[in-house]
């Protein structure tokens, strides 16, 4: 049995380079280094993902799961550079839900951290307690529910009897065509 070995190597293979793609291990940061970055992306600099990747070097993929994981906590990271009235509804209604319980004092301080009006503030409120406002339903009386119901009745029986009647129609329409084959096939009897 002859057994034959082929070893193809490139002139320009660089061993230290290989290595390196080898040993290559996915970068671990410490819990200080990953919050440092996300109250980066939190007001006031509300710094955009792809400015922190170049300054940090992060990719922007692990910044971006960085803030999902902030924002499932409850914590307020709008992130990509944008101001307060372009956040996002559920941003919105954290800051209205952290607020809520804060004397004016404290909202005051509140808004200066996080750098944003008291007035923005109360305008999310005012807009979170109208959200549901046109979709309550109102209360029917039991006449209006009676007429309701007898109203619902009255189209299935009318959706019924149109069921009934194209039927009907539809027998008379394959009789007639029927009909005028048997008359084109035979020709037409004395007594029609």
């Amino acid at each position: 049995a002859l057994h034959v070995r082929i070893l193809v190597a490139s002139v320009f293979f660089d061993e230290a380079k290989w290595r390196a793609v080898c040993d290559w291990k996915m970068k671990r940061y410490t819990a200080e280094r990953r919050e440092w970055v996300v109250e980066q992306m939190m007001p006031p600099l509300n710094r955009s993902v792809v400015e922190l990747a170049k300054a940090t070097g992060i990719t922007t993929v692990t910044l971006r799961t960085w803030r999902e994981m902030a924002r499932a906590a409850g914590r307020i990271v709008p992130g990509d550079g944008k101001q307060s009235d372009q956040w996002s509804s559920a941003d919105k209604f954290r800051v209205v839900l952290e607020t809520a319980p804060l004397s004016e004092a404290e909202l005051s301080e509140y808004c200066r951290m996080k750098g944003i009006q008291p007035e923005q503030i109360r305008q999310w409120r005012t807009a979170c307690e109208q959200a549901n406002a046109g979709s309550a339903p109102a209360k029917r009386t039991l006449v209006e529910r009676r007429e309701d119901e007898a109203a619902r009745k009255r189209v299935r029986e009318l959706e019924r009897e149109l069921k009934r009647k194209n039927a009907a129609l539809a027998e008379t329409a394959a009789l007639l065509v029927l009909q005028k084959k048997a008359a084109a096939i035979w020709g037409r009897d004395e007594e029609d």
